[in-house]
């Protein structure tokens, strides 16, 4: 049973940092990528940043040049580096990964369950 956890999250202030890791343990076949949705309170859920396998990374524009993902491929895991947090950037975050489990599934994309940060004064 693959699955993903993520830990990190918490109460910050404003301009604060706080770093979300994720973990996909479980019988995994290869990760195809991995990265970070949120859904904050009233809003869709959206992407705040991925990785493939390779170098390429993704982010949203709002989270640009604060947020910084990371992949250890040898431990299947990934990071969010979150600096210069706002009000904004509250939400629950989640850890996805595109993967082919062992034995084979039709599901590809996996969740995690979701790890609250919340930033205020």
């Amino acid at each position: 049973q693959v699955q993903l956890v993520e830990s990190g999250g918490g109460l910050v202030q404003p301009g604060g940092s706080l770093r979300l890791s994720c973990a996909a343990s479980g019988s995994i076949f290869s990760i195809n990528a991995m990265g970070w949705y949120r859904k904050a309170p009233g809003k869709q859920r959206e992407l705040v940043a991925h990785t493939t396998s390779g170098v390429i990374t993704n982010y949203a524009d709002s989270v640009k040049g604060r947020f910084t993902i990371s992949r250890d491929t040898a431990k299947n895991t990934v990071s969010l580096q979150m600096n210069s947090l706002k009000p904004e950037d509250t939400a629950v975050y989640y850890c996805y990964a595109d993967l082919v489990p062992y034995p084979p599934e039709r599901k590809s994309d996996y969740w995690g369950q979701g790890t609250q940060v919340t930033v205020s004064s």
